[in-house]
């Protein structure tokens, strides 16, 4: 019970955190930027801890690339705000990369290349995509972005009740062998469902998607997030750890409430790409 309830409030925490960093825009982007920049620090210094479990980084190039990490976020952040600066988009990357080199030529005892691509990974898999928020805001709405995350959390929800009460196909056991196909169209189901919410009960206030978009998001959420949490599952395995880290009470790390967001961003983006092109 004490354990339940940890995990009640950290989540309750988590959640408020995002939805208050989002719903805010409308007002200021100044919320948005400081709970997203944090993510992107805290989920950084996860995928630096996971990577050094097997072979330790150098703590300079850790602390660089956490920097680095937050670099690219600014990037977008300010690319998308609209603001007399936008020209300058790019600085914060281009300033990360050229630090990035310089510093790898003065460590001559760490495997250049394996130090390159482990922190071109975690830049890529953590700092890109939560960039990407961004660009979900500026070309959808703020509140697009929020309606993605109560996909992923309904779509979470949805995989464990119908997984725990009926669930016996293991979905992939060789990553994660607590997962079965009947979670998996359980969460889907409950998506589906949260997209007939969306269209017939909330207006426009999350967004104009027709009731056919809404269901190709809700699907799209669904898989993704189910992909994105076997990726971060299999980085665990391989690193040898059950968590990302400690962090959030009951829950592990941070990277373990947002692995599913970091391959949903990216799939929705392209999917509202296609929409403003060709609908």
């Amino acid at each position: 019970m004490k354990n339940l309830i940890t995990r009640i409030l950290s989540g309750s925490v988590y959640v408020a955190l995002i939805f208050t960093g989002i719903y805010l825009t409308k007002y200021t982007p100044i919320p948005f930027l400081v709970v997203f920049s944090l993510f992107t620090l805290v989920g950084m210094w996860e995928i630096t801890r996971l990577s050094n479990q097997a072979d330790a980084q150098s703590p300079l190039i850790s602390l660089i690339d956490m920097i680095g990490g937050l670099a690219v976020f600014l990037s977008f952040f300010i690319m998308y705000t609209g603001s007399e600066s936008r020209s300058l988009w790019l600085l914060p990357i281009l300033i990360y990369l050229v630090a990035r080199g310089i510093t790898q030529l003065y460590l001559p005892s760490v495997h250049a290349i394996h130090s390159l691509e482990r922190s071109m990974m975690s830049i890529v898999y953590v700092a890109l995509p939560l960039g990407l928020l961004n660009s979900i805001c500026a070309m959808m709405s703020p509140m697009m972005l929020l309606a993605i995350f109560i996909f992923i959390w309904i779509n979470d929800s949805g995989a464990y009740v119908v997984g725990c009460s009926i669930g016996k196909h293991r979905l992939f056991e060789r990553i994660s062998p607590k997962k079965s196909w009947e979670g998996f169209w359980g969460g889907m189901v409950f998506c589906i469902a949260m997209a007939f919410v969306f269209y017939y009960c909330t207006g426009s206030t999350f967004g104009t998607l027709n009731l056919w978009q809404w269901i190709v998001l809700a699907i799209i959420v669904s898989a993704f997030a189910t992909w994105g949490d076997l990726l971060e599952s299999l980085i665990k395995r391989t690193a040898g750890v059950k968590d990302s880290s400690n962090l959030i009470p009951g829950h592990g790390g941070l990277l373990d409430r947002i692995d599913s967001l970091l391959m949903v961003v990216p799939a929705s983006l392209i999917f509202f790409i296609i929409i403003k092109l060709y609908c």
